[in-house]
């Protein structure tokens, strides 16, 4: 077990993690995996440079369901049961219709072509919040860029009314909603390397946005929270687990950097996380919020 942890708090990291648990592979050779969710009982997880959507389960294992997604980043899934994503390639939110249409949910702001959305989550109202990077468009100058900045938004699709949540992190990248819903995480993968967190106000607006922690080695990109609060980053080394207060309770380390992590299986309590060229897991204790 030893080594597939660093554990700073023993008593409260053995409450997440079984003393018997370890990391799994269970699928590589891939080019840049990103974008896990738990979709109808399977892992829906994205290949960026690959331009495909793959699908995981335990008993068929890997397979493509989707051969062009446009470069798909980000995923998740709404209320409804339905799939949302962020596409770098054609620089829009979309949502997979149950007969498997594709509706566009956002693909530009004031008029001018969104950048390229990275990361999403769902508000219990319906509304979805998404980062918006230059990530998609071409280094280092990222030509074609049209935003003046790089933007946090909070999308309605009853009238695919975008506003401009957070307007001053670097590289917004990963956010989720504490359980309560009080509070968002947004991940700044650029200069910063921290995680902010915000209090989300009844009208929806953000406000005292701090420092909730820093990731060290590397920075933080995809983020999810289970259902006591506790924050699961990813980072250079794996994925991080900070208290709700902030504080280091342990790392889960994997062999390959994550990008991105998701809680799903049979019970919900598999952490699964999409790292660079594989796909990995592990079994906890604990799982995402209820919805």
């Amino acid at each position: 077990m030893a080594s597939d942890f660093d554990i700073k708090d023993s008593a409260e990291f053995s409450r997440i993690v079984p003393a018997d648990a370890k990391v799994e592979k269970l699928a590589d050779g891939l080019k840049f995996t990103e974008g896990p969710a738990w979709y109808q009982g399977r892992l829906i997880f994205s290949d960026i440079p690959a331009s495909r959507l793959y699908e995981w389960t335990k008993a068929e294992g890997l397979k493509v369901i989707r051969e062009q997604s446009n470069n798909a980043n980000g995923n998740s899934v709404d209320r409804a049961g339905r799939l949302i994503t962020c596409e770098h390639g054609s620089r829009r939110v979309t949502r997979t219709e149950a007969d498997g249409a594709i509706t566009v949910l956002a693909d530009s702001f004031d008029g001018k072509r969104l950048n390229s959305p990275n990361d999403l989550v769902e508000k219990s109202d319906g509304t979805i919040w998404f980062t918006d990077p230059p990530y998609g468009l071409p280094w280092p100058d990222f030509k074609g860029k049209e935003q003046t900045g790089h933007f946090v938004f909070r999308l309605d699709p009853r009238d695919k009314s975008l506003a401009i949540v957070a307007h001053d992190l670097d590289m917004p990248n990963g956010l989720c909603f504490s359980p309560d819903e009080k509070q968002l995480y947004i991940a700044d993968s650029g200069k910063p390397h921290h995680v902010r967190v915000f209090d989300v106000k009844p009208d929806s607006s953000l406000a005292n946005g701090r420092v909730f922690c820093v990731i060290q080695p590397g920075g933080p990109d995809g983020m999810r929270v289970d259902a006591d609060g506790r924050l699961y980053s990813t980072a250079g080394d794996g994925v991080h687990i900070f208290s709700p207060t902030g504080q280091l309770i342990g790392k889960i380390l994997v062999p390959q950097t994550p990008a991105n992590c998701c809680f799903g299986g049979e019970d919900g309590k598999t952490l699964f996380m999409t790292c660079r060229t594989g796909l990995y897991s592990i079994q906890l204790n604990t799982q995402a919020p209820a919805r």
